[in-house]
């Protein structure tokens, strides 16, 4: 789905705080920032990734990201342990900006409580409001 020129994949769910989860076939799920925070934040310039072996809760921090234009922190979706960190963002924190939702992951994260919490996200026919509402202030801030 496309919405205000940002791409928002279907088959992923979105977070308040701009990050995506995909769902994977092993019953982990990965995460990143979707396509409007990407093109807002301008480039990634570094990243703080947690550890493997953290465990998070969903919407605590578990990271920061820093652009020219703000430093950022990365909210985690979904509740359980951290499996996997994206390494190769520590040379090349710009692929968040230039692929977000392919080479541009952060993390992975075995899930502790799956089901429940993916309903707390936005799917679906929920994306396009949520996102035409942060659309709008976004522009509202710019004024």
């Amino acid at each position: 789905m496309n919405v205000g020129g940002y791409d928002l994949p279907d088959e992923l769910y979105y977070h308040a705080e701009h990050t995506w989860v995909k769902k994977e076939d092993d019953g982990n799920v990965r995460v990143g920032m979707n396509q409007m925070w990407a093109s807002t934040a301008g480039d990634i310039t570094y990243i703080d990734l947690p550890f493997e072996g953290d465990e998070v809760k969903q919407g605590d921090t578990c990271g920061k990201l820093q652009s020219a234009k703000w430093i950022a922190k990365l909210i985690a979706p979904i509740s359980g342990e951290i499996i996997k960190v994206n390494e190769e963002l520590e040379d090349d924190s710009t692929k968040i900006n230039s692929d977000p939702y392919g080479e541009g992951w952060i993390l992975i994260i075995k899930p502790s409580n799956l089901d429940a919490e993916l309903g707390t996200l936005k799917q679906g026919d929920k994306v396009a409001p949520w996102m035409e509402a942060e659309i709008k202030k976004s522009e509202e801030l710019k004024k």
